[in-house]
């Protein structure tokens, strides 16, 4: 492609690891063009914008009955509709048989949340809309699709959920879900100071500097997060 700014189009249903992709993104000097958390609504800023790609993640929440808000809808409209749009699949699913599925979708390439940091997810949408196209690190086999070439692998930094309490695993998860101090005191029946004490140990653990920071790298690590929050 040419010297253009690249343009891209976000879909994915956690607020808080959304908007910090749209940070990241930008910081590196794209233009993020679309920001959804559900398909439909995605799939008209890709029609209006026509972004040079689309990352995108598979399980959204709430999820329709009929299936249509998906993630994996929105890769095979991509395919049927936007060739065009190169399509970048950010995902928690790590099952070989999902990957290859979205590979054979049309997926231009697929990251996985628990092993990239913010720094690989700008590498990759730039390499996907160079026309690379990509597959995650680890795979323990190679996918039935041509032309796919597998990531560096690109080490945490030493950073592990093993460093961390059972109850500051806890803490993270709301925290990555988007609860503040006081929603996470009533959810766990501790007092807000605790929690404060409990984020701070986490701060000195994970070496994160803000609130956004932790909630991207529980993502990253595959920290449960609560539902209902």
């Amino acid at each position: 492609m040419s010297n253009e700014r690249i343009r891209v189009a976000l879909l994915e249903d956690q607020q808080v690891f959304r908007e910090s992709l749209v940070l990241v993104l930008e910081s590196a000097g794209m233009d993020v063009v679309a920001r959804c958390a559900q398909t439909p609504p995605f799939l008209a800023r890709v029609r209006e914008q026509m972004p040079h790609v689309a990352v995108l993640d598979l399980r959204l929440e709430p999820p329709d009955q009929d299936g249509t808000t998906t993630g994996m809808t929105a890769l095979q409209c991509l395919h049927d509709f936007y060739p065009t749009v190169k399509a970048l699949v950010l995902s928690s699913h790590h099952e070989p048989e999902v990957v290859e599925q979205c590979l054979q979708a049309g997926a231009a390439g697929y990251l996985w949340k628990h092993n990239v940091g913010c720094a690989e997810v700008v590498e990759a949408v730039t390499r996907v809309a160079r026309g690379e196209r990509l597959m995650p690190t680890g795979l323990s086999w190679v996918p039935s699709v041509p032309g796919f070439m597998p990531q560096e692998e690109v080490p945490m930094g030493g950073v592990e959920l093993g460093l961390l309490t059972p109850r500051e695993r806890e803490v993270l998860g709301y925290v990555a879900a988007g609860a503040d101090n006081l929603k996470i005191a009533a959810c766990l029946s501790i007092t807000e100071r605790t929690v404060k004490a409990h984020i701070t140990s986490i701060y000195k653990k994970l070496g994160s500097e803000n609130r956004t920071q932790l909630a991207v790298l529980a993502c990253q690590l595959g920290v449960h997060r609560p539902a209902g929050v």
